[in-house]
């Protein structure tokens, strides 16, 4: 009989920590997309920063594990994406308690909720821009460890545009002009990710490798 403390010896420490990770980003992207942030002249969704942790954290497992490891990693995101927007739905339509903070009773709801149609362009961009960039990552490879910092921000930047499009075409299309407003979010997503990316996959990486060395 397999004891508790060999159980988990089975999954790669790496692969643990970066699941619970992304799981916990997947829910936290959505709710901070409703603050808009000024960084210079750019203007961007403040959703973006916990999304590039899910790029980076994908090509990661891609890295570590394989590409088919990290595509599961996506799909298996759906669950908390989609329980957390359905949880979200529910507290909304409860009734609120006499004692609540008045300002915060009106202010929740914008805060935390979302359309029906701008939660399906989420899964949608969701899916689509998570699997591009893990498949982008995993064929760029000349042998792992090479020129990671590289892959993950060609990765990102495709990925990252393709996630606009998707998702601002969907959300706005017919509502309001949206060449102006998609534009802006896409440079805004590529300077990051030519900032952000090259380092922190390059550190995440190493913290994998580190983890799953032998004790």
């Amino acid at each position: 009989m397999t004891s508790a403390s060999t159980a988990p010896a089975s999954i790669p420490r790496s692969l643990f920590v970066f699941s619970v990770l992304y799981g916990g980003m997947t829910c936290t992207a959505g709710i901070l997309g409703v603050k808009q942030v000024a960084l210079g002249p750019l203007a961007v969704e403040a959703g973006i920063f916990a999304f590039l942790q899910l790029v980076i954290l994908s090509s990661a497992v891609a890295e570590l594990h394989g590409q088919k490891v990290a595509t599961w990693l996506v799909r298996l995101g759906f669950i908390p994406l989609i329980m957390s927007a359905l949880l979200i739905q529910l507290v909304i339509a409860l009734p609120h308690d006499a004692g609540m903070y008045p300002p915060a009773v009106d202010a929740f709801p914008i805060v935390v909720g979302q359309g029906a149609r701008m939660m399906l362009a989420g899964l949608i961009s969701y899916g689509i821009s998570q699997t591009l960039n893990v498949l982008i990552f995993a064929k760029l490879s000349r042998g792992k460890g090479k020129l990671v910092w590289l892959r993950g921000m060609t990765a990102s930047i495709i990925s990252q545009v393709i996630d606009t499009l998707l998702f601002i075409t969907i959300s706005f299309y017919g509502e309001r002009p949206i060449m102006e407003l998609m534009a802006g979010q896409m440079v805004a997503k590529i300077v990051l990710s030519i900032v952000l990316v090259p380092p922190l996959i390059s550190l995440v990486v190493w913290i994998g490798r580190k983890l799953d060395a032998p004790a």
